[in-house]
């Protein structure tokens, strides 16, 4: 194997080291020209530039946990999901060229993921040149909105449908339809980490079904301008916030259990887990009984959050649920990246318990 260029350019590997293990003409010929790069997209071939080619069979536990089609299947790389997810490993089929992926630690399950390298390659840098607004996205540069981004969404599914007969794998089917979502707000200019489109919110909760308030609704001890405004102006869904109480402060809704005149409850995400802004600076955090946790940077990117996860499950009903049944776990990743574009509260170095990583990851019993 050889690693050309200033650093690291490009991952190739020697005939020699191709031979029994890969026979597929066209997978050869790349992997022993041009190659494969450390890292693209959403993609590492870390582990192709550490071990060399490795059969899924010395990956794992031995042979006999595998079926005989997927012994000899190779592992050349992984997908980069956020921190804290389990990776998932890219499998190479060296007499086809098919790319399948699958978790080493059960890895019988694998599911489709390209037909060839060098579609797996185009996919991603198509994926790369839409979060830099780039290429075939440069035009998208500068526009936000529910319809810029569902041009973006369409523009990548078309993409990824031409390089797979249209059946677009589930994978590349939640990046197409979640990734471009983050084009929907614009950055804020008033004093909030984004701007959010007027009306979203009702389009999607329905009519009546977002909460707004009045002054006289806001306790003395919300100081924070632009989060008064946004509760006016824009508000947040019903379904997570108590309109049968005018924003009580944690001290007045626990009584002696928490002295917190600046904390102002929203309302709920769960059972045991309360919603919370901070009057003085507009952070939204939650609050256990015990701890208290970052959650967004402010009332417009918890406004982005639920109006994404809401809107992801009307995508699913849309498509059946083929996302959820067939592959959950890519498409919270998914989720998550997007959530971290506009908000990376949940990913910061050294964040602790975060609700919504945990949401996603299936790991808590929130009502979303």
């Amino acid at each position: 194997m050889s690693m050309t260029g200033a650093g690291v350019t490009a991952i190739t590997l020697t005939e020699a080291e191709l031979d029994r293990w890969v026979t597929h003409a066209p997978t050869r010929g790349l992997l022993a020209g041009t190659g494969l790069p450390p890292d693209t997209g959403p993609l590492t071939f870390a582990p192709l530039r550490a071990h060399g080619l490795l059969r899924l069979a010395d990956a794992t536990d031995g042979p006999c946990r595998l079926a005989d089609e997927l012994r000899d299947r190779l592992v050349i790389g992984e997908l980069l999901n956020p921190a804290g997810m389990e990776r998932e490993s890219i499998l190479l089929d060296g007499a086809t060229g098919e790319i399948t992926t699958a978790y080493l630690v059960d890895p019988s399950r694998t599911r489709p993921f390209a037909p060839s390298l060098t579609t797996m390659l185009r996919f991603a840098a198509v994926t790369e040149e839409l979060a830099g607004l780039r290429g075939r996205f440069a035009s998208l540069a500068g526009q936000y909105g529910a319809g810029v981004a569902g041009e973006a969404s369409r523009r990548l599914l078309t993409l990824f449908e031409a390089g797979t007969d249209g059946a677009v794998p589930p994978y590349w089917k939640a990046a197409a339809l979640i990734r471009p979502l983050s084009l929907v707000p614009a950055p804020g200019s008033a004093g909030l980490a984004l701007e959010m489109p007027g009306r979203l919110l009702d389009q999607e909760f329905g009519h009546g079904r977002v909460a707004r308030f009045e002054e006289t609704d806001f306790p003395p001890t919300l100081t924070h301008g632009p989060t008064r405004r946004f509760l006016r102006e824009t508000g947040l869904p019903e379904e997570v916030v108590d309109t049968e109480l005018l924003l009580p402060t944690l001290t007045e809704y626990y009584a002696d259990e928490c002295e917190a005149d600046h904390l102002i409850r929203l309302g709920s995400l769960s059972a045991d887990t309360t919603l919370v802004l901070d009057g003085r600076t507009g952070a939204i955090l939650t609050y256990s009984g015990t701890a208290l946790h970052p959650l967004n940077t402010d009332v417009s990117t918890l406004a982005f959050t639920l109006w994404l996860l809401h809107y992801e499950r009307t995508i699913d009903t849309h498509l059946a649920g083929e996302l959820t049944t067939l592959a959950y776990d890519q498409l919270a990743a998914a989720m998550l990246d997007t959530l971290a574009v506009l908000d990376p509260t949940g990913m910061s170095p050294g964040s602790s318990w975060h609700y919504w990583t945990e949401l996603l990851r299936g790991e808590t019993g929130g009502v979303l």
